[in-house]
């Protein structure tokens, strides 16, 4: 069983920054294209961990590592980062399966872009991206489409401030029976999915952001479950379930966790 999420606070470069921690007791078999503890395997703990904007770290693994050693968090886990106040998460469940997101929709991005020839000059002079799963970018980009993440002013009046955009997709899912591996790989697929059925319905011109990451965690022993396709038994409430909570929490304006701070 996967707990409810503990949300807590690190303190690091001087701030107190906010993290979500789910327990999983017993250890559960996931999948997950996390910077740490990626791919398929048995997990005992999930963290999501709100990163500032001007995050430039480029060994993510590592100081997730260090984040579970701090929290006395054993065995293996998965680890996740975003430039979203993690306290925001929003959550959903469907006939069983439990769905938890963090949602910055602010870097909207096709999947499918067209590639771009070497040395070909473009209007786009935003630096290069990192493009670590889970990770929130180092500096924002500048996507067309409407802007949604604007940052209040001070005293809370409706005149905006400083544009600023967050992206990164953080989805954690639970399903009550044993996934197969080709189940879970399905799973994700169909959370992705559902991901950007949601972001189409908010209006926003992508599938989703340079960043995001989906993570899947079922019973490690049972009877293996072969199916995680949209119109399965565990697959279809899994799709409803993260549908809603990427709606949800894609409806209202995100700010980033940093910029937050100095409003």
């Amino acid at each position: 069983m996967l707990s409810d999420p503990v949300l807590t606070h690190r303190p690091e470069d001087g701030q107190d920054i906010p993290l979500l921690v789910w327990r999983a007791h017993p250890p559960l078999r996931a999948v997950s294209s996390g910077p740490l503890g990626g791919g398929v395997g048995v997990r005992h703990w999930v963290v999501n961990a709100t990163v500032p904007m001007s995050y430039h770290r480029d060994d993510p693994a590592a100081h997730l590592t260090a984040l579970a050693d701090r929290l006395g968090l054993d065995g293996p886990g998965v680890g996740l980062l975003t430039g979203v106040d993690v306290a925001e998460v929003a959550a959903r469940a469907d006939t069983g399966v439990r769905v938890w997101a963090t949602v910055g929709l602010g870097t909207p991005l096709w999947a499918a872009a067209p590639a771009q020839p070497p040395d070909t000059p473009t209007q786009d002079t935003t630096p290069a991206q990192d493009t670590t799963p889970g990770r929130a970018p180092d500096t924002p980009t500048q996507p067309t489409g409407p802007v949604r993440d604007v940052v209040p002013d001070a005293a809370g009046a409706s005149e905006a401030g400083p544009v600023v955009r967050v992206g990164t997709v953080n989805i954690v899912v639970y399903v009550p029976v044993t996934l197969g591996d080709a189940a879970l790989v399905n799973a994700v697929a169909t959370a992705t999915e559902a991901k950007c059925q949601a972001i189409r319905e908010l209006g926003l011109p992508g599938t989703g952001t340079p960043t995001d990451s989906v993570t899947v965690l079922c019973p490690a022993a049972g009877p293996a479950q072969p199916y995680g396709g949209p119109r399965s038994a565990w697959g279809a409430p899994l799709a409803r379930a993260v549908h809603a909570a990427v709606r949800a929490g894609g409806s209202v304006p995100c700010v980033p966790w940093s910029q937050r701070r100095t409003c």
